[in-house]
């Protein structure tokens, strides 16, 4: 494991050619690419396993209600011998082999968290584009207002590119202009997770949710 200081360029949302500052942060990553698959894989299948929800589940016949009685005498009537109505074989039986609920979550460690998100940012600096804001004024819903705005930056939202925007407090008007467009992912970056790191094809973060990435991190680096 190895400390990285990268340097972004923030540029004005206004002029996206204008360079009005830089900022330079420090991430911990994994050089090695098996390593860094490694941790990335395990942390994902944790975050994919959590949105599982395993509610498929049927009952056994001990969980069936009902067939506490013998449905008729051992022998003497002809019939095959049976000791409950709620045996697999009769209709409102239990189920055989049937699907039981599970819980898949799976436990790593929040290091391994921490270490498998600066990896991708740090392998996401060539698609991460950083403006000093972004539409901080809008105060209704509007999805062309949001279009235009991505125009000027230079993201075409037509284009079959996955963008992820990350600001620093979620506006509420914002994220209703986002929904329309679907290849736009909105999140706060306190929530930044693994899978919307891995499909965006470019990343877009204001300077104050930069600002933000490297407190956590350059924290949780100090305390390794």
């Amino acid at each position: 494991m190895k400390k990285k200081i990268i340097t972004y360029f923030i540029k004005s949302h206004n002029n996206i050619n204008e360079i009005i500052g830089e900022k330079k942060i420090s991430l911990s990553i994994n050089e090695k690419n098996d390593k860094q698959m490694y941790i990335i894989h395990k942390v994902l299948k944790k975050q994919l396993n959590e949105r599982r929800q395993g509610n498929a589940h049927t009952k056994t016949r001990s969980e069936v209600r009902g067939g506490g009685r013998k449905p008729w005498k051992q022998k003497g009537t002809g019939r095959a011998r049976a000791g409950s109505t709620r045996s697999p074989l009769w209709r409102g039986g239990g189920v055989i082999f049937g699907p039981r609920s599970k819980i898949y979550n799976t436990k790593i460690n929040k290091k391994e968290k921490i270490l498998a998100i600066q990896t991708l940012i740090y392998n996401k600096l060539k698609n991460t584009i950083v403006v000093d804001s972004f539409l901080n004024d809008l105060y209704t819903p509007k999805t062309q207002n949001v279009v235009k705005k991505l125009k000027d930056i230079g993201i075409n939202t037509k284009e079959n590119l996955q963008t992820l925007l990350i600001v620093n407090q979620k506006n509420n008007a914002l994220y209703l202009s986002i929904r329309n467009l679907p290849k736009l992912e909105l999140i706060n970056v306190n929530n930044i997770n693994l899978l919307s790191l891995i499909k965006a094809n470019r990343i877009l973060i204001t300077s104050d949710a930069l600002n933000t990435i490297n407190k956590i991190y350059d924290k949780s680096n100090k305390q390794k």
